[in-house]
């Protein structure tokens, strides 16, 4: 993997540029692919970010599934990201696992547990290239299952249980973080050390059914330096896969890329083989190409128009001002586009305080947030548990901590965009 034939950023002085430097250019290939194999899906998080539920009828067959792993193999991508829907619920999903690993693609795949049987958690825990995350939303029953819907913890609890049984290492608890958990993190982190698992927290963006509910659920600006408070006291240890890079403005940069990697080192591809620059921003703005077109994922990934642009120095408008931006480069793109925030404008959530003020002069604007393209939801969603749900503390019981052995082969971007770089922080 190389970098995009492209000049690389000036020197100043003797100090060489940092790798982040470069990265902003974009790569030859994705250090990260995210791959949704299936809009379908057991369960209706209110937070979905591609509004999952009903299959597609035009997903990407077996075949087509397989063409794409041979090119990501050619390429060299060191891991795909498989998630949905829930992936798990294709029925040639662990064919196309098992075809992946044997191709020296490792798979990380996102789950809500529900077929993760005590056989099928053997067989992943003897696959050196595969890594397993577990969705959960809550600590406790009342919180997680007011977003993921009820039952969920239980099915979510069995998987863990099933995975720490059949000795699986270092497999993830994926948590997004909202309003409803941030007050339960060091819960999150016991329940982790428990089934031997790595605690690996998200951020929510208003992407797919979450564009209804972020006002509700997204972190108050109090939470969002208890986030930040509680991820530099324990950062080293938990994987955040560079969702809060927004966070650096408080002072001190989080570990990772700090750097929005959409069309430069990570992208997705979503059911029906269309390519977009990040996996929050499904929309047909951010498309950049299909699969099924000439030339495949490369081609997309090389020659598209979107893709150049992103790579492209940005001007960072009004935030360039900021004494953070270097840390923060103005926020998350998907966060911005979702709430009707213009790109090169701060991030709803700066914690500077500029993104309130951008989010109050936009209502005064009829029509100014975009809507997300395609919703996949189940026709009846099954209601919530409960409404009106705040900021829950708890106390759980602590097992015993589990081993924690090496990370499996597929888990370097998870950690870090430049873990296999040797590089923690840009």
């Amino acid at each position: 993997m190389t970098l995009i034939d492209t000049p690389p950023p000036a020197v100043t002085g003797t100090k060489p540029a940092r790798l982040v430097d470069h990265f902003e250019r974009g790569l030859d290939a994705p250090i990260c692919l995210t791959w949704e194999l299936t809009y379908a899906c057991n369960l209706s998080c209110v937070h979905c970010l591609s509004s999952s539920g009903r299959r597609d009828p035009n997903e990407l067959s077996t075949d087509e599934c397989k063409a794409i792993i041979d090119e990501l193999e050619r390429m060299q991508v060191f891991y795909v990201n498989i998630g949905g829907g829930e992936p798990t619920v294709r029925s040639d999903f662990w064919e196309l696992l098992d075809y992946a690993t044997a191709h020296q693609v490792g798979v990380k795949f996102s789950t809500n547990g529900v077929k993760i049987t005590p056989e099928v958690a053997k067989q992943l825990a003897a696959n050196d290239y595969v890594d397993v995350q577990i969705s959960l939303d809550g600590a406790t029953a009342d919180v997680n299952d007011y977003i993921r819907g009820p039952r969920s913890y239980a099915l979510a609890m069995t998987a863990l249980e099933n995975l720490r049984d059949a000795g699986m290492k270092n497999f993830k608890i994926s948590v997004v973080c909202t309003r409803q958990n941030i007050g339960q993190l060091d819960e999150f982190k016991a329940i982790a050390d428990r089934y031997g698992a790595q605690l690996r927290l998200t951020r929510l963006r208003p992407s797919g059914r979450a564009a209804d509910v972020w006002d509700e659920l997204h972190p108050t600006q109090s939470q969002q330096r208890e986030l930040y408070d509680w991820l530099v006291a324990h950062g080293e240890n938990v994987l955040t896969g560079d969702s809060f890079f927004h966070l650096s403005a408080f002072g001190e940069a989080l570990p990772g890329l700090n750097l929005c990697g959409a069309g430069r080192v990570v992208c997705l591809i979503d059911p029906v083989g269309d390519v977009y620059a990040c996996p929050f921003a499904i929309h047909d703005e951010f498309l950049a190409g299909s699969v099924r077109t000439p030339g495949g994922f490369e081609g997309v990934w090389r020659e598209s128009e979107l893709f150049a642009r992103l790579r492209a120095p940005q001007s960072g408008g009004a935030c360039t001002s900021c004494q953070f931006y270097d840390t923060c480069k103005g926020g998350c793109m998907a966060a911005k586009f979702f709430t009707g925030l213009p790109l090169d404008g701060p991030d709803p959530e700066c914690v500077q305080g500029f993104g309130e003020q951008a989010l109050e002069a936009r209502k005064a604007i009829d029509g100014a947030v975009p809507k997300p393209s395609g919703d996949h939801s189940h026709l009846t969603s099954p209601p919530r548990p409960r409404s009106g749900l705040g900021p829950v503390r708890v106390t759980i019981k602590r097992g015993k901590p589990g081993g924690a052995g090496p990370g499996p082969a597929a888990a370097a971007c998870d950690e870090s965009p430049l873990a296999s770089f040797g590089v923690t922080r840009g």
